[in-house]
This record gives C-alpha cells, sequence and structure tokens, in this order.
C-alpha cells in the first residue's frame, strides 16, 4: 500500500495559530488543528495600539502541530511547509537575532500620522507611481514610528521581519521575506521591481535592516534540529510558501487571476480582487499589493479592502450582551427574525483602528437611531450584520472603479459567511453569486507549500479538489430594500465625515 505523503500549513492569525494537513496525491484536506482554544489576547498599552508576543505565535505553532500530527510516523510523512500570516506586523531583532519588543500588529494605529506625513512630503504622485499606496499605517511606518520614539530600542535592531517570517525563522535558523511580505509592508518599488530606496531614504532606515529575499513559491529554508526537537518534525523538511493572510486566503479559493475574487469575514472583513495593471487608487481608499504569483514580467496585484471591525464586532456584542456564552448561530438566528433595516437602527463597524476605506482615519464604531422602547439585542444583532455588508459594499464599490469586475465572490465557509443571512445580505447588495468553500487560510497555505515544492504542477492541480459547498444567489425582492437602506446608510455616513 503506497505511503501517504503529507503537507503541512500553518496560519499565524492574531486570534489563534492553526494547522492543517493535506494530502500530497489528492490535494484534499486530511485534518485541522489549532491552539489556543481561547482567542490570544492581544495587548493595547495605550488608546489605538495593538501589540502581541511573538513567542507566543511559536509556541502555539509548536502546539497546534502537536494537536494535528501526535504521531511521530505521521510527522516523518510531512514533505513541505507553507504559511499564511497576518498581514502588516512588525517585529525587530537584535545582531543576536533576539526579539526586541513586542510585536506591532495589523491593527496597531500608532503609525498613522507618521504615514500621513511622509505622503504629504514624499509626494502623492511619486508615492502612487512607485509605491501604488500611501506608507500609512502600515510596517514601513512602524518601523520609522520606533525609529523617532524608541531611539535607544532601534539602536539595538540588526534585523526587522513580518509575522510569517518570524515563524519561517523559528522553523529554519533562516531569516527571509518575499517580495508579496515587502509590498504589504509599503518597501516595494514597482515600477523597478525592488526595495523602494527613496522610501527608506526618507524613513531613515538602512537597507541592511531588511532581511534577504526569498521566492513566495520555493525554497525558502529547511526545518533545523532545534525547531525538530521542539515539534517532532525531522530535521530537513522544506518550508516551501509564504504568504500574507489575504493573498493566501486568494489562494486557498484558487483566485490568481483577474475577474476572481474572493472575500473573507474573520475578525476583519476582507474583499480581494486581481489586477493586471499598476493602477492605483487616486483616493487611496483600498491597497494595491504584490498577489503571490506576481512577477516584473507579469503583474498580478492584489486590490485589498478591509474593514478592521468585522468579526470583532460580532465577538464584542457575543461578550457584552451574551457574557461570551452563547453560539454565534443563536445570534444568527436572533438576526434571522428582525426585518431588514432593523428597525431604522444603523451601526458604523468602524471601532478597531483606523480605517484605510475612510482615508487612514479612526472613525470609531457609531451606532445611531437607537430607540430604547422599540430596540432589543436582537435589532442591534441584525444592524451590525448589516452593517459590516454596507462598509464592505461601500469599499467594493471603490474596488470597481479600479476595474475590478466580477459576478462570482469565492469565501470559505467559516466566521460571518457561516451566518446565511450575512451571506444573503452580501450577495444581494453586491450583486454577485457567492460560491462557499470547505477550506481555510492553513489548508491553502498546505496546497501553496505543495506548488513550491513542485508536488504540484501548478495551481490548477493543487486545486482540483476544491469543493464548493454553498451558493448563494442575490435575492432580486429585496435588493431594491436593501439598495435604498444602504444608500440612507451611505448618507449619513458622508455627513459624520463632513463634520469630523
Amino acid at each position: 500500500m503506497k505511503e501517504h505523503i503529507y503537507l503541512l500549513g500553518l496560519d499565524i492569525g492574531s486570534s489563534s495559530v492553526k494547522a492543517a494537513l493535506v494530502d500530497a496525491d489528492t490535494g484534499e484536506a486530511v485534518r485541522t488543528a489549532q491552539a489556543p482554544e481561547k482567542e490570544m489576547a492581544i495587548n493595547s498599552p495605550k488608546p489605538g495600539w495593538a501589540e502581541q508576543d511573538p513567542e507566543s505565535w511559536w509556541k502555539y505553532a509548536v502546539e497546534s502541530i502537536n494537536k494535528l500530527i501526535p504521531d511521530s510516523a505521521d510527522k516523518g510523512r510531512v514533505k513541505a511547509i507553507g504559511i499564511s500570516y497576518q498581514m502588516h506586523g512588525l517585529v525587530i531583532y537584535d545582531k543576536n537575532k533576539n526579539i526586541l519588543r513586542p510585536s506591532i500588529i495589523w491593527c496597531d494605529s500608532r503609525a498613522a500620522e507618521t504615514g500621513d506625513k511622509a505622503f504629504k512630503e514624499l509626494g502623492y504622485d511619486r508615492c502612487m507611481e512607485s509605491l501604488l499606496n500611501s506608507p500609512g499605517n502600515f510596517t514601513a511606518s512602524k518601523l520609522a514610528w520606533v525609529r523617532a520614539n524608541e531611539p535607544g530600542l532601534f539602536e539595538k535592531a540588526d534585523k526587522f521581519s513580518l509575522p510569517g517570517d518570524y515563524i519561517a525563522y523559528r522553523l529554519t535558523g533562516d531569516l527571509c521575506t518575499t517580495v508579496s511580505g515587502l509590498s504589504e509592508g509599503i518597501f516595494w518599488n514597482f515600477r523597478k521591481h525592488e526595495v523602494s530606496s527613496e522610501l527608506l531614504r526618507y524613513y531613515g532606515l538602512d537597507k541592511s535592516l531588511l532581511p534577504e529575499i526569498a521566492p513566495t513559491f520555493g525554497q525558502q529554508g529547511t526545518i533545523s534540529s532545534g525547531a525538530s526537537a521542539e515539534t517532532g518534525l525531522p530535521a530537513g523538511i522544506p518550508v516551501s510558501y509564504r504568504a500574507g493572510d489575504q493573498p493566501n486566503n486568494a489562494l486557498s479559493l484558487n483566485v490568481f487571476n483577474p475577474g476572481e475574487l474572493a472575500a473573507t469575514a474573520g475578525t476583519s472583513g476582507v474583499v480581494y480582487g486581481i489586477l493586471d495593471q499598476l493602477n492605483p487608487d487616486t483616493q487611496s481608499r483600498v491597497n494595491l499589493f504584490a498577489h503571490v504569483n506576481h512577477s516584473k514580467e507579469q503583474a498580478r496585484l492584489g486590490v485589498l479592502l478591509c474593514i478592521n471591525g468585522t468579526g470583532i464586532l460580532y465577538n464584542w456584542l457575543r461578550n457584552q450582551f451574551f457574557g461570551g456564552q452563547t453560539d454565534y448561530s443563536k445570534m444568527n438566528s436572533l438576526a434571522s427574525g428582525i426585518e431588514a433595516g432593523s428597525g431604522g437602527l444603523n451601526i458604523y463597524p468602524f471601532g478597531n483602528g483606523v480605517e484605510r476605506v475612510l482615508n487612514n482615519r479612526h472613525f470609531g464604531g457609531r451606532f445611531t437611531n437607537i430607540d430604547f422602547n422599540r430596540h432589543s439585542r436582537a435589532h442591534i444583532i441584525r444592524a451590525a450584520q448589516e452593517g459590516i455588508v454596507y462598509a464592505l459594499n461601500y469599499g467594493f464599490e471603490a474596488m470597481k472603479e479600479l476595474g475590478v469586475k466580477t459576478t462570482t465572490v469565492r469565501a470559505g465557509a467559516a466566521n460571518m459567511f457561516q451566518s446565511k443571512l450575512f451571506a444573503s445580505l452580501f450577495s444581494t447588495l453586491t450583486g454577485t453569486e457567492v460560491e462557499l468553500y470547505n477550506t481555510d487560510g492553513a489548508i491553502g497555505a498546505a496546497r501553496g507549500a505543495g506548488i513550491g515544492a513542485g508536488y504540484f504542477k501548478n495551481p490548477d492541480e493543487a486545486f482540483a479538489n476544491l469543493k464548493t459547498v454553498d451558493r448563494i444567489s442575490p435575492d432580486n425582492k429585496s435588493a431594491g430594500i436593501y439598495k435604498e437602506l444602504y444608500n440612507n446608510w451611505k448618507q449619513e455616513l458622508q455627513r459624520f465625515k463632513s463634520i469630523e
């Protein structure tokens, strides 16, 4: 009987670390695991700050691997590893590769002013022409913030990396990054296809701080003896794929080319489409990054719309109204019992840091038109689902202006998309058919590892067994109602923006 060959995927999130095992012969998921069972803490020493200890990511990565593959014989059958990770985070190392401070993670807003100043002083045209983005609140600006505000610590800095680079370093002992990763940090000059020396100069950052560049698909190092002792995985297994969580989510849904669109609605909500031209958003509401298959010869840009306050809003409501003890399915059921429009109640899900779609402003979450005599917690839950969909559609309109066109959106059957109401609202308002798949970031990372290690000849082979579990079509009967409700929500948003 033929021995199974496995591919291992790790998804390093801000709430948990997930691991998945995929059969290299069939591309099918074998099993998944995650750690910890409860969400990881995000520390906020000051308003707008968000930090995590990178060591905790490694701890839970090891735990998830051992939960996923308790048998040493199965660990010996793992032949390649892929990594997905929370984007835009900053990890800083000294010359001995010790971590100098907690990671400043994706939803930390402290560097927004730094990035805005850089955008003005470098110039709009220069940033958009080469970086395709404002420096914003991304990794480069976070590193510049550390240089300006923690100079004693910065003097000790020898290298920095993204969160996924750190996990790959702990696995292999090799610190490297990718073009896709550098682009998400706003370090990449797309016109010259090289690190932006102009941005580094402006921020006073030496190029030596950057890790070496490795291919997104291909050899990025092999499991070290030290990592082998902690994980039980044999030394020498290659790490052969790495990408940020949203490019990887697109990969996990077989989204590689123009006309294909992926969505997710976890802690944050994202719509991610593909462009084949360097065409930035003139209003800087959405971001363009190098997709996993981007190259100098063939542009493949991921257009990323992100609403920070999506699943985190739903989780906040769960904690406040149910003491964190009820299932999300019960909340979804309560929401479904309320009529469209939530009795006039509107929610703006912008309470998790600065929002790019609102021009990098810290807008704050808002509840409007609450009637203490009429509105129940069910109304609030319904209004939250509607508000999240409205916010996503608000950004989706900006993506359409850039030329992102599609009639179908692919998403994993997880998080907010587990709500039939949410999926139907999203489909109806965006005018797209939503296809739900039984996949996730860890499974996608495992398949990506298979591509990078040569077990799959191409993405079509890697995703041959990707199966649709549900399709949701627009509800044409209610489309007019939701368009009117959305327009009212948007008009109220514009009033708020004008008086800020």
